[in-house]
Formats: structure tokens, C-alpha cells, sequence
């Protein structure tokens, strides 16, 4: 299973959460990022339903594949 850590950090003049390399937008303070961040982490692990997906690739090539909604990664919050 795929896991993804938010992380809060000091951002823009405010504070932001972080996954990976992408950042939020800025929050006043630390507590509404950590609030942020916790909607996010739990609106990432719902499910939804099963989808057919295609995407062309970078050669041109078109692949097909089934896109299972149950597979959903572990997301948690990191304050620290």
C-alpha cells in the first residue's frame, strides 16, 4: 500500500501542509494547516468506485487499464 505524509511547515508568510514536493496554500496560522491537512490526509484515503482508465504515454501509445476504487493509500499528518 502507498503511503503519503503530510507534513506542516512554515510557507509563503504563513503555514502550509507538504506532500512530497507540493505545498498547500498558506494558512495564517499552524493550527488551520494541521486542520487542512487533516481533511486532506482523511478525503485521500475514501474510496470510490472502480473506473476503466486510458492514458497515451510519452511515445505515443495508448495503454488501458482497470482502476480498482478500493485502493486507496494510507495518508497521515506529521506535526513536528
Amino acid at each position: 500500500m502507498a503511503r503519503i505524509i503530510y507534513s506542516i511547515v512554515q510557507h509563503d508568510g504563513g503555514w502550509a501542509y507538504k506532500a512530497a514536493d507540493a505545498y498547500s496554500e498558506s494558512f495564517p496560522s499552524r493550527e488551520m494547516a494541521l486542520a487542512a491537512a487533516r481533511v486532506a490526509a482523511a478525503e485521500q484515503q475514501v474510496g470510490g468506485d472502480d473506473e476503466e482508465i486510458s492514458f497515451q504515454d510519452e511515445q505515443g501509445n495508448w495503454h488501458f487499464e482497470h482502476a480498482d476504487g478500493g485502493d486507496r493509500p494510507e495518508a497521515t499528518v506529521e506535526d513536528g
